[in-house]
């Protein structure tokens, strides 16, 4: 099965010190990946240079190819969440069709299929005539995952994709990306919540000071003990039939 993303000694710089660090790594069809990792690891910056966003060292699959093959490739969904325009909520999904349209072509029925379904799974079928900047700011959130979901693109990208969403959302969102896996495609989305990426990841790579220092089953990679040595907690695992539960106790020093 080839990989959807080949990620090869990918090495970001900000002057002299290295923010990403030699990462390689590959995504396959049917993974739905959990990037964690303290704040300032280099999850942000690895997701922008493996698509092209930064300059770097080393190879990405994705940043190798066109921006419009790209695009058909991978669908990003950056951090920033802020919607500026009052458009409509189903014109701002229908962006995410663009790299499938010829230049000038309005949208067509498997287009606005893919709109619709892509709607319906962030839970805003009936939101499509409103306006965009009127929402709260989850539900933007919710919106521009729907963009994102009707590129229907091989391969998901998300950077903190539920921060800012209620449990109930947070949830359904990873459901979301989890089924997306199970229906062939893959994710990699960056995650603060280490039992919902235990819970809802099939695999988990662990960054720490720009380097990857973990990749594996989330029972195997996130342990006690890279819990105290990467993320400085005090912390319990605990296994249920739902995967492992993380349970921080306190801060290690």
């Amino acid at each position: 099965m080839s990989a959807l993303l080949e990620i090869r000694d990918l090495t970001v710089r900000r002057g002299e010190c290295p923010v990403v660090d030699h990462a390689t790594f590959t995504i396959a069809p049917g993974e739905c990946v959990g990037l964690i990792g303290p704040n300032g690891a280099g999850k942000t910056t690895l997701l922008r240079a493996a698509l092209g966003l930064m300059s770097h060292e080393g190879r990405s699959s994705l940043a190798a190819l066109s921006a419009r093959a790209r695009a058909r490739q991978a669908a990003w969904l950056p951090q920033a969440r802020e919607i500026a325009w009052p458009v409509e909520v189903e014109r701002l999904v229908t962006l995410g069709r663009l790299p499938h349209l010829p230049w000038g072509h309005r949208p067509g029925a498997v287009d606005r299929a893919a709109i619709a379904a892509a709607l319906a799974r962030m839970g805003l079928t009936g939101f499509e005539s409103r306006r965009a900047t009127e929402l709260s700011g989850g539900e933007q959130a919710r919106v521009l995952i729907a963009r994102a979901l009707a590129q229907e693109s091989p391969l998901l990208m998300a950077d903190e994709p539920i921060a800012g969403l209620d449990p109930a959302a947070q949830i359904a969102t990873l459901e979301t990306f989890s089924n997306l896996a199970r229906e062939g495609r893959a994710v990699i989305a960056s995650l603060h919540d280490l039992s919902l990426a235990a819970r809802y990841c099939s695999r988990l790579l662990i960054m720490d000071k720009g380097r990857i220092v973990a990749d594996g089953r989330p029972e195997d990679v996130l342990t006690e003990d890279a819990l105290a040595r990467v993320f400085h907690l005090r912390a319990r695992v605990h296994a249920t039939a739902d995967g492992p539960l993380f349970q921080p106790l306190g801060v290690v020093t």
